[in-house]
């Protein structure tokens, strides 16, 4: 599945994440100037103005950083062609699977997206570039590096083009880069949860044989929410600011990636909505930068909590649902 590919570029582009502050050139001796910088960090999501650095960006860093992911990129791309894309490729072709997984895989790619333009802006924050500088090389990072995927599929004769695919890789990057354009600071975060199924056992070919694969393919038992606290919204509240509410989407009874073929092998796919409370974990005070950068990373994955869960079979309480 592509979906694994994405987790995995998400993984690489985490690990270079620490520390957690800004890292500032050696050369630069002034204590305020230092904390200037610390203090427009990115893992608050939130930063308080676009200005011009008050030193000079670290331009060893920043080529460190293009390099670093240009071989990550050129190395993805050499990995797809001598495994994923098994036959040979042939001619273009344009395949509408905007049905298909009533829409989960899309909500995937979406995610996906959202999170690398989150990670690499983070990533780039730390050349102490600018606001706007940072902002751009995030939303472009999250549609480079899924679109040759997409270009790829286009002209695999296992696959084809999706529109469907491209226009919500677009829909994630756009995610990130539109609310920190218009309200400074991240206030609705997609996140991901999953629990094993048994459908699983039905088509594991499909949705996984394993352990590692089943948190991946099967559909079924993954969660894809959006986050936001009220405080957010609401600057004056007493809400406090870590605390959330979170919308999730998720299906069931999906043993094909089509939904007549599920109910052709005897299930009934549904969609399911759910309600539910969530930690932003960035908004979390603490003075240890591990601890910052830990909560950042963490921060793509939704705790588990009780939730309410809408379908056409009506509302179900989940005491603990993840």
């Amino acid at each position: 599945m592509r979906f694994t590919l994405h987790c995995l570029l998400i993984c690489l582009l985490a690990l270079t994440l620490s520390p957690a502050y800004a890292q500032v050139p050696e050369s630069s001796s002034d204590a305020s100037v230092r904390d200037t910088l610390v203090r427009g960090t990115l893992f608050g999501d939130t930063l308080a103005r676009d200005s011009v650095p008050e030193v000079r960006p670290n331009y060893k860093l920043l080529r460190g950083i293009f390099a670093a992911q240009s071989a990550i990129y050129l190395g993805t791309l050499y990995g797809l062609s001598k495994s994923w894309y098994k036959n040979p490729l042939t001619k273009f072709t344009i395949e509408d699977d905007s049905r298909e997984w009533l829409q989960m895989d899309k909500m995937g790619h979406l995610y996906t997206s959202y999170q690398i333009a989150r990670h690499t802006a983070a990533l780039y924050k730390k050349t102490g570039i600018s606001k706007r500088q940072m902002l751009v090389y995030g939303a472009i990072s999250g549609v480079i590096f899924q679109t040759p995927i997409e270009i790829l599929d286009g002209f695999s004769p296992d696959y084809g083009f999706s529109p469907g695919d491209m226009i919500a890789n677009l829909t994630g990057s756009v995610l990130y880069l539109g609310q920190v354009a218009l309200w400074d600071e991240v206030r609705i975060q997609p996140k991901f949860s999953f629990h094993y199924t048994s459908l699983a056992h039905v088509r594991p070919e499909l949705l996984g044989s394993s352990w590692s694969e089943r948190w991946l393919k099967d559909y079924n038992g993954q969660t894809y929410w959006f986050s936001a606290s009220p405080k957010s919204f609401f600057k004056g509240s007493n809400w406090p600011a870590w605390l959330c509410f979170s919308v999730g989407y998720g299906i069931q009874n999906m043993v094909s990636a089509e939904t007549d073929k599920s109910i052709e092998m005897g299930y009934r796919p549904y969609r399911q909505y759910y309600l539910s409370l969530d930690i932003d974990l960035t908004k979390i005070k603490t003075r240890s930068k591990f601890v910052k950068t830990l909560g950042f990373l963490a921060n793509s994955i939704k705790i588990p909590a009780p939730a309410l869960q809408i379908s056409k079979k009506g509302v179900d309480f989940k005491p603990f649902y993840f």
